[in-house]
């Protein structure tokens, strides 16, 4: 990518030999670009910063949004729900 981004995620799928957990990965947050985000979208740096990790996420565990077809709209139809859950009462989330 040729210009800053807001969020990468790394994917690393390893299992942990002393827990047996699954790694997911792991994630870097460009916090001074979500921060702008959030100003330009009008939500706040928390709000932003919450989606992306959550965005983050949706990618490690196999998620995608490659184009305009169905796992893109699968992918925002989670994040709708994550962020829905996540946020208090009466405040709205991106679309």
């Amino acid at each position: 990518m040729d210009r800053p981004t807001d969020v990468l995620s790394f994917p690393m799928g390893d299992t942990d030999m002393k827990t047996g957990r699954l790694l997911l990965g792991d994630m870097v947050l460009n916090i001074p670009q979500a921060e702008a985000q959030g100003a330009e979208f009008g939500h706040g740096a928390a709000h932003e910063i919450s989606y992306l990790t959550v965005h983050s996420v949706l990618h490690l565990l196999g998620y995608d949004h490659v184009d305009e077809g169905p796992m893109k709209k699968e992918m925002r139809g989670r994040e709708k729900l994550i962020m829905a859950r996540l946020e208090p009462k009466g405040i709205q989330t991106e679309s």
